[in-house]
């Protein structure tokens, strides 16, 4: 490991109340990393909630295991704890806390169920950094947490994920794991998401979101660019060869510069979740009432709307940036959701907030001036 990588990870894990943290390529191959420590193998089950992306499934069915769906309350769109117990299975292994959005899990009532049933709580931050539940920060709370720093994240390294351990023994397992097989990233993949950073941060703002994601799947699709997902990983349940990738020097640079602001940035993002929040109620839309368990730091803004495809056909040429997560239970939409065990109606909550959520830009690009035309553009939209 070089000293970059090693500097990143102790710089994360510090910022995170001092965890021992693991670097990857990309935030699925954390969770991979984390599992197998675990010991999840052919014929356990892991339970995470019915509205996610098909990329938080793959690294489960990679081991054999089979992924058990919850469907999801429609305040948070997180997992609904009242229904959780009756999912668990003698052969359930792990509970997935999909902090989704950014806003945090029921995690007393997740951790006394799995507790009292010997079930290990992985917490999934990708879309949470920062966020608190009862003044504990969010990924301290299980066993282990995964985090992912790809482009639409809380802050990006390209692609990029992290491991962080609540346990010294499950900390050790993880690190024989990445001495053992943990394969090193190719010059060429590193200089061209190298390159790809750079586009990034000279190019990409709300009014340009839209075209640029086009032009990117464009690329990606003839092998230009570093994408997300590969065809193979979207394509079923075998592991491509090069999956188990560790962090290459750009990506940790670029998390070490990340770090430094990452207080500016979770401040930017509440406070632009706040003026969304009350330009939404001037214009008598409801807005979310959390308990005061709970201090998200979202990710992006989500709100309901009756028409979600015809207002994302219509953004990009207003200049707003709209988001679709999650366009399926198992997002996104071109996921054949029963290759992985999935039944249409096993969820109907997630269904419906597939249907209807949009999200909004929180990130540190965006403005008073964005969120007022944002703002503008979704009332001209009836919210469901």
């Amino acid at each position: 490991m070089s000293p970059t990588i090693r500097q990143y990870e102790e710089a994360f894990g510090k910022w995170i109340n001092g965890r021992k943290c693991f670097s990857f390529w990309k935030g699925r191959v954390a969770l991979h990393a984390i599992l197998q420590a675990l010991g999840v193998q052919e014929g356990d089950e892991v339970i995470l909630p019915g509205y996610t992306c098909v990329m938080d499934v793959n690294p489960i069915m990679y081991l054999g295991a089979k992924p058990v769906y919850v469907d999801i309350e429609p305040n948070t769109y997180n997992l609904d704890v009242n229904l959780l117990e009756q999912k668990i299975t003698p052969r359930t292994k792990v509970i997935i806390a999909q902090h989704t959005y950014g806003y945090p899990v029921e995690m007393d009532a997740v951790l006394q169920i799995a507790g009292r049933k010997g079930i290990a709580v992985i917490e999934d931050c990708c879309l949470a950094l920062g966020g608190k539940y009862k003044g504990k920060t969010l990924g301290t709370l299980g066993k282990a947490a995964y985090f992912s720093f790809q482009w639409n994240k809380p802050y990006t390294t390209g692609l990029g994920g992290m491991a962080l351990c609540n346990d010294a023994g499950l900390a050790e397992k993880i690190e024989k794991l990445c001495q053992d097989r943990l394969i090193p990233v190719p010059v060429k993949k590193s200089l061209v998401l190298q390159a790809q950073l750079m586009v990034y941060r000279g190019f990409i703002y709300p009014r340009t979101t839209a075209l640029a994601q086009n032009v990117f799947r464009w690329l990606n699709k003839k092998g230009f660019v570093v994408g997300s997902s590969t065809n193979q990983e979207l394509a079923g349940n075998v592991a491509p060869d090069d999956f188990f990738m560790g962090m290459s020097d750009v990506q940790a640079r670029a998390g070490l510069r990340q770090i430094a602001r990452l207080e500016r940035n979770i401040d930017h993002r509440r406070k632009m979740a706040k003026m969304y929040d009350e330009l939404l109620s001037q214009r008598g839309w409801t807005v979310s009432q959390l308990s005061n368990d709970m201090d998200p730091v979202l990710v992006r803004y989500p709100v309901r709307i009756t028409e979600k495809w015809k207002a994302v056909e219509q953004a990009a040429s207003r200049g707003v940036e709209l988001g679709t997560w999650f366009e399926s239970p198992l997002h996104p939409k071109e996921t054949s959701v029963e290759l992985y065990g999935y039944r249409w109606g096993m969820c109907p909550q997630a269904e419906k907030a597939a249907e209807q959520v949009v999200n909004l830009p929180l990130h540190p690009r965006t403005s008073e001036k964005t969120i007022r035309r944002t703002v503008d553009f979704i009332c001209g939209f009836k919210q469901a």
